[in-house]
């Protein structure tokens, strides 16, 4: 009897022992690696929203994540044991029967759908178990200003594609923000009691950083209205003179940020952002002459008589008012207003390339802004070397904005800035800070300089040319004498190209308001527009009317 008892002793000793030694490792030993193993086991995050930080305006208003959006989420461990709901679910979200119960069977991830009010009202009726909804923020939709600036996200996995998501990736993204806690025991089913938790994580949200623009949420509207009800396909771009800053830039046709992949063939290139691609400048050029003529000869105005061309060598270039004979005799201030091609080509060969060319350097032409030092991509634009204007007629054509001579309208509008500011250029801007969640700044990603590229005294001539284009010129319908004058130049630069045996003329009109006291300059690009004085003065004005009505 007592060996017996002595033997069970030893068993239960061996036993204890190796049940101490197995609780030893899973503790100490091996404690790390299998917590670990079971947390992975047993929760599984599904994201419902990507934490991003969002872009604003100058003034904080959000340019992204300004809708509301409404996701159902389906969770299928709830949904298994109703076949008839799952199939009246499908009918209402556009799913595919069959697939969807196979998924619902298979696995316990939550299906996530968005949908609108009227759809969740119809939902939530049925009174189902298994279904609920997440409110949240839609980051884009086809209201979204300043498109081609922000860019657009990877659809697969919200990493920014294009533009400055792409730019500010890793500021703007900082880790998933709302998600659904999926938690299973080590067999992958349903913990009972536990299931599905929603978990919004708002000490992350508060730590998430911003992009504040120089953008002014009210002149981006004002400009993307002034396209889009003509339904034109151009850009637009207002600067801050004083400044620098670009207040409005947009490009037309634009796209449905949530939608990339139908615009990639589209034959109107909807993608292209036209706000910082080089066109042929047309007579805006001539702004260029006039500054370079003051610079050399303060009280310069010869008087001309212009037949309606100008000869150069065996080409005839041809004014406006070739079919009526002629402007006649014009001076400096008739010739701007009338856009007289035989008046500044004249000036022009007067003055020899060089003068001209170097007003082109001081203006930035042919050279990039610092939007790219800000990170953006832009066209330089062109300005000729002097060893490409071999000829009279080379020089000729730059003088009136043909030819090689091309610019961008974010460098057209810092070239009337220069002129509206006395003469002084600014760094171009359109990124101004990070910001937290508080809207202090982190942050200051501005390129500020400043530099005198002229005398006051030249561009305040130029200034009293360009009010003169208004009121007297071609640019008639640019008027803004309610509210305050403006000044501007009109252009219309032949492409070389063709449309259905039509040439493509580009249109143009640059200027800046209110005329005394210049705070915004504007610049209007129409692609074929075929005159800047009808296609673009027009909304110039119009521009320049809702802004000074705003107060802005």
């Amino acid at each position: 009897m007592f060996k017996r008892i002595r033997i069970i002793f030893f068993v239960f000793l061996a036993i204890s022992a190796g049940l101490m030694t197995r609780l030893f490792y899973l503790q100490v030993v091996g404690g790390g690696d299998l917590s670990r193993a079971a947390s992975a086991q047993r929760v599984n995050n599904v994201q419902i929203e990507s934490a991003r930080g969002d872009f604003l305006d100058k003034n904080g208003i959000k340019l992204t994540g300004r809708t509301q959006k409404i996701t159902a989420v389906l969770k299928p461990a709830q949904l298994r044991s109703q076949p008839e709901a799952i199939n009246e679910l499908c009918r209402m979200l556009g799913l595919e029967p069959d697939k969807t119960q196979e998924e619902i069977q298979r696995k316990n991830t939550p299906i996530l759908m968005e949908v609108d009010k009227e759809t969740k009202a119809l939902l939530t009726s049925m009174k189902l178990e298994g279904v609920s909804f997440v409110n949240s923020l839609s980051r884009y939709n086809t209201d979204t200003k300043a498109k081609h600036l922000l860019g657009y996200l990877n659809k697969i996995d919200h990493v920014g594609s294009n533009g400055l998501e792409k730019l500010f990736e890793k500021t703007l993204n900082y880790g998933e923000e709302d998600s659904i806690a999926v938690i299973t025991d080590g067999g992958n089913d349903l913990i009972k009691g536990l299931g599905y938790r929603i978990i919004k994580d708002d000490d992350r949200r508060n730590r998430k950083l911003d992009i504040k623009l120089t953008l002014d949420y009210h002149i981006q509207e004002i400009i993307e209205n002034a396209l889009d009800s003509r339904n034109l396909t151009g850009a637009v771009v207002v600067e801050d003179v004083k400044t620098g800053n670009i207040v409005g830039i947009c490009s037309k046709p634009d796209f449905d940020p949530n939608d990339i992949e139908k615009y990639l063939s589209n034959n109107k290139k909807p993608l292209f952002n036209r706000a910082v691609a080089q066109y042929n400048m047309g007579s805006v050029f001539k702004l260029v002459d006039l500054a370079a003529a003051f610079e050399m000869h303060p009280d310069y105005n010869m008087v001309f008589s212009c037949p309606g061309y100008i000869q150069i060598g065996d080409t005839e270039f041809k004014c406006s008012s070739y079919e009526a004979g002629g402007h006649g005799t014009v001076d400096i201030y008739n010739a701007l207003a009338k856009s007289c091609n035989a008046y500044f080509i004249n000036m022009s060969l007067e003055l020899g390339a060089q003068p001209i060319l170097d007003m082109c350097k001081r203006l930035g032409l042919g050279e990039n802004t610092a939007l790219t030092l800000q990170g953006i991509d832009e066209a330089r634009g062109i300005v000729p070397a002097r060893a490409d204007l071999k000829n009279s007629g080379d020089i000729a054509n730059m003088s009136i904005g043909q030819g090689q001579i091309m610019a961008t309208p974010v460098q057209v509008a810092d070239l009337v800035a220069t002129i509206a500011n006395g003469g002084l250029k600014n760094n171009v801007n359109v990124i101004d800070s990070v910001v937290n969640s508080s809207g202090n700044k982190v942050r200051d990603l501005k390129e500020t300089s400043q530099e005198r590229v002229m005398a006051k005294t030249t561009a305040d001539r130029i200034k009293s040319l360009m009010e003169g284009v208004i009121s007297e010129g071609t640019g008639k319908k640019a008027n803004m004498d309610e509210y305050g004058g403006a000044g501007g130049k009109t252009g219309s630069a032949e492409t070389g190209q063709y449309i259905d045996g039509q040439k493509i003329i580009q249109a143009w009109f640059a200027g800046y308001f209110p005329a005394a006291a210049p705070r915004y300059s504007v610049a209007v690009f129409i692609e074929d527009g075929k005159s800047g004085g009808e296609a673009a003065a027009p909304i110039f004005s119009e521009i320049g009317t809702e802004i000074m009505k705003l107060g802005l």
